[in-house]
């Protein structure tokens, strides 16, 4: 049965993260968002440090071994911790919560489809002394969200029985500080056999400080700039033989690698609607401050025709604030669960980046010249919006996979 009141250890970390949002992010948030591309470095290595006397180096909850079972009174709550965590955070500047040490999407991939070797190996490079980064490579310039469309290679050389990687990925969070501030890794995703579609695709771990690869572009964007997205090419790159994440073996009835990917998203997609809904809340609590500022209270209670247009509009942005975060706890206890989640996960994905993207909008316009000055965060809250609809799975192709899951179609019965 699913609790709606956070756990005494979630509410005790939503208490310290809160300050560090408050203290931490949000002086310096208008900083970093004009000065694209400059590391935040004192909230780095701050959070480093806090991170590694607690032990959650790698942002991922802990995995639990094969049949081991919760200890009594004590349920699984890695994935819900994390939802409450990424809010916060978020919440201060979801720019700078982006370029928190960790494993990020890189850490999730091996935590989904790596063997214990593979996860002991590369997850506990998060634990060391100096700050660490991860990341995931898929989307290419001519393959987004179809990713059967993956161009790039990796071939075994039998001789030194390693992978060589061929290809270039493009829009990769973390990309520059996996492979070029730290000592972290990038997850490529490649096929070993192009004729197999889907089923050969492969995940391997692209160590930094490997030959041949390189990132050529920082992109410049609308918002999230305290986070670099990133460019890769990998040119004659070699990898070793064990990281590959999965079988090498390709099997044309299925689709491994490909589910492998998926299961990512799984985990992390309502982690993703978390953010959003940390955005929206920061939003709308800045928004119900400078209008009481103006003389308008909202007044609960009152039936709805009683209301003013504007204490009308505030309830039902709450109303939809709460019914996404809702769907974000129901989806993260399902991953903490062991439960079959990817409707769930890509349903809390789309109402967050539609809530978040309709709450600042509409708070930009119902501030007016003051909701688009830059004197206030909300017109840049409105930039960083968006991106919740777009990246792990754009708003499209997350409303298809809960289409599919609702009417039971598979990928190619409904495109």
């Amino acid at each position: 049965m699913i609790d709606f009141e956070p756990p005494k250890p979630i509410a005790q970390q939503s208490v310290a993260l809160r300050t560090v949002a408050e203290n931490m992010m949000r002086p310096v948030s208008r900083y970093f968002d004009e000065h694209e591309h400059e590391v935040p470095w004192d909230y780095i290595n701050f959070m480093h440090m806090a991170m590694r006397a607690t032990g959650a180096g790698s942002l991922a909850p802990r995995e639990r071994k094969e049949g081991e079972e919760p200890k009594k009174d004590r349920p699984p709550i890695g994935y819900q911790s994390l939802a409450f965590m990424l809010e916060t955070l978020a919440w201060g500047d979801v720019g700078m919560y982006l370029v928190t040490p960790g494993g990020g999407l890189g850490a999730a991939a091996v935590e989904a489809a790596g063997t214990p070797e593979q996860k002991k190996k590369f997850l506990a490079r998060f634990a060391a002394e100096k700050p660490t980064f991860g990341a995931m490579a898929m989307t290419e310039p001519q393959a987004g969200s179809d990713t059967s469309a993956i161009r790039t290679t990796a071939v075994l050389d039998k001789e030194t029985n390693e992978w060589v990687l061929n290809g270039e990925k493009i829009f990769v969070t973390a990309g520059h500080k996996s492979l070029e501030l730290s000592d972290g890794f990038v997850v490529v995703w490649a096929t070993i056999d192009p004729s197999a579609g889907r089923a050969g695709m492969r995940s391997f771990v692209v160590e930094a400080g490997t030959p041949g690869v390189k990132v050529t572009k920082l992109e410049h964007k609308m918002g999230i700039r305290a986070s670099d997205t990133a460019s890769i090419v990998l040119q004659d790159a070699r990898v070793p033989f064990e990281n590959i994440l999965g079988s090498p073996e390709v099997k044309t009835e299925t689709t491994t690698g490909f589910k492998g990917a998926m299961a990512t998203f799984d985990a992390t997609r309502p982690l993703v609607a978390a953010t959003g809904i940390g955005v929206a809340r920061a939003t709308l609590e800045l928004l119900k401050e400078m209008l009481a500022q103006n003389g308008v209270t909202i007044r609960y209670g009152l039936p709805r025709q009683k209301l003013t247009h504007i204490e009308r509009e505030v309830i039902d942005m709450e109303v939809m604030l709460r019914s996404a975060w809702l769907l974000v706890i129901k989806a993260v206890w399902m991953a903490d669960n062991r439960k079959h989640n990817p409707l769930e996960a890509s349903m809390s994905k789309v109402r967050a980046g539609d809530v978040v993207t309709r709450i600042t909008q509409r708070a930009v316009e119902l501030m007016g010249p003051l909701g688009y000055s830059r004197d206030y965060l909300l017109e840049k809250w409105f930039r960083d919006a968006k991106i919740t609809d777009i990246y792990e799975g754009t708003g499209q192709i997350n409303r298809l996979i809960v289409a599919r899951n609702i009417l039971g179609y598979s990928g190619r019965e409904l495109r």
